[in-house]
């Protein structure tokens, strides 16, 4: 490539030859696979084996057109198709055909979401987008939020800010200017058993350590067991212990169960703990006109994660916190002379790295506004009770047959269950499918191996459910059979 087209430039050559390369690159993505499956089935040690064997670093670069040539030969029929309706076994959704078109624009202008002179329209779009959300969820006006790279982010800035606040107001200590305060080690944060590994991370970036994780028992439908909860923070107090926080999750990774977030305010405010709602799963099903009451009152909480990547199918990456009381961002407020000056900020620029642990962030915001732009309410209130709807049905075809367990009735669009042969059919049955470009999870429930359909894909039929779940019971069937012969 010559060097006047190394980057895109107001000039009619650099544009065509930017429209050349992404034309190609379509070509190459769309003839990389046939069929409706989600994997090429390629063994592990196959793929790891061919790709150890591409010189990616030549001396001479081999330009765009042969670069792409390999790719497409090597990398891109192996690619995940998170698209096709054989792909369940995780929080991972296909990306909607706007938001794709969303993330070409984001490439292209290569906003960083730090200063407004980075991003001055991404910034207003991301002020707008947040003042929506906390509206969406039930804040008031006193509400803020940020974007962030994800659940995992997302989760640990809302432990940070509850540890803060709460050390603000119980101890007289300003964790920002000070470091943690000197009982930092009593500290303890509560959350359910099946909750997401971040609240471990939260704790250890802390410097809190694993130790100040609180795990919470369940009940039987996956949720935190409120009677024994009480019981556990009420005999680490009288122990001398320092409770701040208790999560609730709106949508655990497996089940999708969801937290009594009224009871659990309840128990907040008896023990004055601060308390956050990870709702990166099911943050989505408040489009659902049909399923929204599912998740609780979702503005009890002084924080609330939401991620887009999920049941809001927008490409990775794409998430947000969002606070009740806006002043709970000032962990985040630092100044510098290069960045976010603070004339600029009183003049009305507003540095949106004053309200976020990244510095340098993608203008994640447009995907949101495009896409909601695009469907509205009523097509993301489709997509979404599809999706839930899909997994009541799938359950109540398993749950009545005698083939399967399926021990949790799901509450969004998780379902677990298991074939009754055994743990180890499941394991089979899964890496069978696997082999064959059907992509299904696989947990554990009580020391049981259990799979796992997580569908958020609203072009997934009920038909196409029956048809797997008749492809389990003959996988299934053909490895008893070859039991049965050796």
């Amino acid at each position: 490539m010559s060097e006047s087209r190394t980057v895109l430039k107001n000039e009619p050559e650099a544009r065509a030859e930017l429209k050349r390369e992404l034309d190609r690159t379509w070509e190459a993505v769309s003839s990389s696979f046939s069929d409706d499956s989600a994997f090429s089935g390629i063994d592990p040690n196959e793929l790891r084996k061919m790709i150890s064997l591409i010189d990616f670093l030549p001396e001479e670069g081999l330009g765009f057109d042969r670069a792409l040539e390999l790719t497409q030969e090597k990398i891109l029929p192996h690619m995940l198709r998170t698209w096709s309706t054989d792909y369940m076994p995780h929080l991972h959704s296909p990306a909607m055909l706007e938001s794709i078109a969303s993330e070409l624009m984001i490439s292209i202008y290569n906003n960083s979401m730090d200063s407004w002179d980075q991003s001055p329209a991404a910034t207003e779009v991301e002020l707008a987008v947040i003042r929506l959300l906390t509206k969406l969820f039930g804040y008031d006006d006193k509400a803020d939020g940020c974007f962030t790279s994800g659940g995992s982010q997302s989760n640990i800035s809302a432990v940070m800010m509850a540890r803060d606040a709460w050390c603000a107001r119980k101890l007289g200590w300003d964790v920002k200017k000070k470091g943690n305060p000197p009982e930092y080690q009593t500290l303890r944060l509560y959350t359910s058993e099946l909750s997401h590994f971040s609240m471990d991370k939260a704790c250890h970036m802390l410097g809190l350590g694993y130790d100040a994780v609180v795990k919470l028992p369940v009940d039987s439908l996956c949720r935190i067991d409120i009677e024994k909860a009480e019981k556990i923070i009420e005999r680490d107090t009288a122990a001398g212990l320092l409770p701040f926080c208790i999560v609730a999750t709106i949508g655990t990774t497996d089940f999708g169960s969801v937290d009594d977030i009224c009871a659990l305010r309840r128990l907040a405010d008896r023990y004055g703990l601060m308390l956050h709602a990870d709702a990166a799963y099911g943050s989505g099903a408040v489009m659902s006109s049909r399923y929204r009451e599912r998740t609780g009152d979702l503005s009890l909480a002084d924080s609330i994660t939401v991620d887009f990547h999920k049941m809001f199918l927008l490409p990775i990456s794409c998430s947000a916190v969002l606070v009740k009381e806006a002043s709970m961002l000032d962990a985040f407020q630092l100044h510098a002379d290069y960045l976010n000056r603070e004339e600029d900020e009183e003049d009305g620029y507003v540095n949106l790295v004053g309200k976020s642990m990244q510095t340098t962030r993608r203008a994640d915001a447009l995907k949101v506004f495009f896409s909601f732009l695009t469907r509205g309410r009523k097509g993301f209130d489709d997509i979404i009770s599809r999706v839930i709807g899909n997994a009541q049905y799938f359950y109540s075809k398993i749950s009545c047959d005698s083939d399967f367990l399926a021990p949790v009735p799901p509450v969004l669009s998780s379902v677990v269950f298991a074939l009754r042969d055994g743990d180890e059919a499941n394991r089979k049955v899964r890496r069978a499918l696997l082999s064959q470009g059907t992509v299904i999870g696989q947990t554990v429930m009580n020391g049981r191996v259990m799979l796992k359909f997580t569908l958020l894909n609203p072009a997934l039929s009920h038909s196409h459910i029956d048809a797997l779940i008749e492809r389990i019971r003959t996988s299934c069937s053909a490895l008893r059979g070859a039991g049965d012969k050796s």
